[in-house]
């Protein structure tokens, strides 16, 4: 089992930067990948940033350019660089992993969240 814990979400101003943690415990060489998600009130989770124990990454396309997904392979952390952040930026962002390669996101393991607010 691999638990994950996000931190840093927070109230910040349009334009304004911020960076996510997420770390992982438990069994975390089983993990091949680990990415961002988020939620805005009202909508669907939707795919921020995934990113590989080889390094390659990938981005939606509302925040490619903008965000940068980084990864620590030895210690399982992976970080969300956040800048030029917009009001559409707001929701509860989630850490995931999946349960192996080829596992779907969807059934593998989900923090708990941390909301960002983006305010103007």
């Amino acid at each position: 089992q691999v638990q994950l814990a996000e931190s840093g979400g927070d109230l910040v101003q349009l334009g304004g930067s911020l960076r996510l943690s997420c770390a992982a415990s438990g069994s975390i060489f089983s993990i091949p990948s680990m990415g961002w998600y988020r939620q805005a009130p009202g909508k669907q989770r939707e795919m921020v940033a995934q990113i590989t124990t080889g390094g390659t990454a990938r981005y939606s396309d509302a925040v490619e350019g903008r965000f940068t997904i980084s990864m620590d392979n030895r210690k399982r952390m992976v970080w969300l660089q956040m800048d030029n952040l917009k009001a559409e930026d707001t929701g509860v962002y989630y850490c995931a992993a999946p349960k192996g390669y080829g596992r779907p996101w969807s059934g593998g393991y989900w923090g708990q969240g941390t909301q960002v607010t983006v305010s103007s």
